[in-house]
């Protein structure tokens, strides 16, 4: 029952705020920040049945187990924060005469579908009702791509439909012939199924079929070569969508791939072929990631950039298996939330700034000395600065590859060293310095733009000095999951 109204409350929310006129602005406010700490509530009264019983079931549809359940907490975490941001966000909007009441409805509307469709893929046993769910992320976000209605914004929107759609299309076909593969037919298509007749399965089918899921969900996950909307699309949304973006529609993406390569690895017999695929999308992604990101000019490409880097170097663990799969699963969480304080922080310089392109911006730190300070020390976490979470998975991560990939874990490292110095050196250009005669000092007097970022920061820093055991069992038990099931 819980499960089911966690999953559910984002749809309901979303039903309700739009059958409300648009003046009710502060109604619809007030309901978007009783639906977040509702389902972050939910998620955390969740976590100690999934951790004692190992999988919860709410009907035949609708189970959680421990990876599931890291992802739901996930993208609880990751919405309860952007959506209190949102609404300071669009409240400074509101007062700068960009949009009005019935534009914030919309948002809001669109915002929590895109939750529930999040919710709804990771909750789900059905590899169909998974693969609709995650194509509903893609309508519900398109618009909010768009938002703004400016030309580049739709032509971003239209990429992201596109080449999403395209690629989708090719998951779906992947997960049909997944869903062919068993001899008996039993007319329930789950998991437990899958993973149960595996053994029977065509070893070449199921590489077909494994390919086709990871090139389909990995246009989603934004894996080079297939990475080519995520730029334009995270650099045009309102900065909280490219929060939610960043942090967890991509990570949903490849919880999908994940489900697949478990199912893989079972009827191959080893986890050689899938790892192998996930190692090479991972290198992939890192070198197009280090090279491009030295030349951007616009600090929310620069962040996008940075979620192909890091969405590599999580392809790159689950390819390398055991300790590889812990150190990514930590990996994800510490990114979720660390590139969600950037784009939030990133929010607040627009703001102030009016613009996202670098050459404009300097002297963050002197015009806004609590969001410079939150994007420069969000910088040093999503690099992997030591004592930060980023740190320790990456440590981890590159210890599980030096064994049996010594290159390929070589050459990551460097890579990754390349990334880092291309980041610095436009985060201190957008730092540092003088700001403009025409930019206002000081932080804006809507604390809603401010503080939920120092929240999010404040929980980084508990997480990378102090882990929850709960939290820590929940990540060992997925990722004993994941490597179980290959």
């Amino acid at each position: 029952m819980m499960l089911t109204f966690l999953i559910a409350l984002p749809f309901l929310a979303g039903a309700f705020i739009i059958l409300l006129p648009a003046k009710k602005t502060r109604l619809i406010e007030a309901a978007v920040a009783v639906v977040a700490l509702a389902e972050l509530f939910l998620a955390l009264s969740l976590l100690p049945q999934v951790l004692a019983e190992g999988r919860v079931e709410a009907s035949q549809i609708f189970a959680i187990d421990v990876f599931g359940m890291f992802l739901m907490l996930v993208i609880a975490l990751v919405g309860f924060f952007v959506s209190l941001y949102s609404v300071g966000y669009l409240r400074a909007e509101v007062a700068k005469g960009i949009i009005g009441a019935r534009r914030v409805r919309q948002y809001f509307a669109l915002f929590e579908l895109f939750l529930f469709a999040m919710y709804l893929a990771v909750g789900t046993v059905n590899p169909v009702v998974m693969w609709i769910a995650i194509e509903a992320t893609t309508l519900s976000t398109a618009f909010l791509i768009s938002y703004y209605n400016k030309p580049s914004a739709t032509e971003a929107a239209w990429k992201y439909i596109i080449l999403n759609s395209l690629g989708l299309l090719l998951g779906l076909l992947g997960t049909l012939l997944f869903l062919a593969l068993p001899e008996a037919k039993s007319g329930v298509s789950d998991w437990e199924t899958l993973r149960a007749a595996a053994t029977s399965f065509h070893p070449l089918a199921v590489k077909i079929a494994f390919v086709f899921v990871l090139v389909g969900y990995g246009t989603k996950v934004g894996l080079a070569p297939l990475h080519a909307w995520l730029p334009d699309a995270h650099s045009k949304a309102p900065s909280p969508i490219s929060a939610l973006l960043s942090g967890v529609l991509l990570n949903v993406a490849l919880f999908a791939v994940l489900r697949f390569k478990g199912v893989a690895d079972l009827a191959l017999g080893d986890a050689v072929f899938t790892g192998q695929l996930l190692i090479f999308f991972g290198m992939l992604s890192l070198a197009i990631a280090s090279l491009i990101i030295f030349v951007q000019k616009n600090y929310k490409r620069l962040l996008a950039y940075s979620s192909i880097e890091h969405m590599g170097i999580m392809a790159l663990g689950f390819g390398f298996g055991g300790l590889g799969a812990y150190a990514a699963l930590l990996h994800m969480l510490y990114h979720a939330l660390a590139k969600s304080l950037l784009f939030l922080s990133a929010g607040n310089i627009f703001l102030r700034y009016s613009s996202t392109k670098l050459k404009n911006i300097s002297g963050v730190l002197s015009a806004l000395p609590v969001t410079g300070v939150l994007f420069f020390g969000g910088f040093l976490m999503i690099a992997g600065m030591p004592p930060f979470g980023i740190f320790t998975s990456k440590f981890l991560l590159l210890s599980a590859g030096i064994g049996a990939h010594p290159w390929v874990t070589g050459v990551a490292l460097f890579l990754i060293a390349l990334v880092f110095f291309g980041f610095f050196k436009h985060v201190t250009a957008l730092a540092f310095g003088k700001p403009a005669e025409t930019i206002e000092i000081g932080e804006s007097r809507n604390p809603l733009t401010i503080l939920p970022l120092v929240a999010l920061a404040l929980l980084i820093v508990f997480l990378s000095w102090r882990f929850p055991a709960s939290l820590e069992m929940l990540i060992r038990l997925a990722a004993e999951q994941l490597i179980l099931n290959s």
